[in-house]
């Protein structure tokens, strides 16, 4: 559940770094257009045109930075709690493996014990018999 948990904020970062770059790439498109324009006759309302879309990109590239933020700061806290489950995981783990070879070790001393019975037992038998 945790690795899922990352693999999707991971997932969520990497969308949100392509939307910001997408933005800066179609910004950096209409920057180049209007200072092409800009050397030629064109209508100063065109211009104007571009000069608002460029500042509306603008807006939106910060808030897209706003995005990336937010979804990197969720990609450390999903990986702060990926490694506390993992730590958790480890522990029990070792735990469950020292019980496992405690149960085998309790386990093997009364096999032990029931054959040192069945030992002493015969020994007792033959002794009187």
């Amino acid at each position: 559940m945790a690795e899922w948990e990352y693999a999707a904020s991971l997932g969520r970062l990497r969308s949100e770094e392509e939307r910001l770059a997408s933005l800066r790439r179609e910004r950096g498109e209409y920057e180049s257009e209007l200072a092409e324009k800009a050397q030629r006759p064109t209508p100063l309302a065109e211009l104007h045109l571009l000069q608002d879309y460029i500042s509306f990109l603008d807006g939106q590239i910060q808030r897209q930075r706003q995005g990336v933020r937010a979804a990197e700061e969720q990609v450390r806290q999903r990986q702060v709690f990926l490694k506390v489950k993992m730590v958790d995981e480890k522990v029990w783990l070792n735990a469950r493996g020292k019980a496992l070879n405690r149960y085998r070790e309790e386990m093997l001393q009364r096999e032990q014990n029931e054959l040192d019975e069945i030992a002493t037992r015969r020994a007792a038998a033959a002794s009187r018999g």
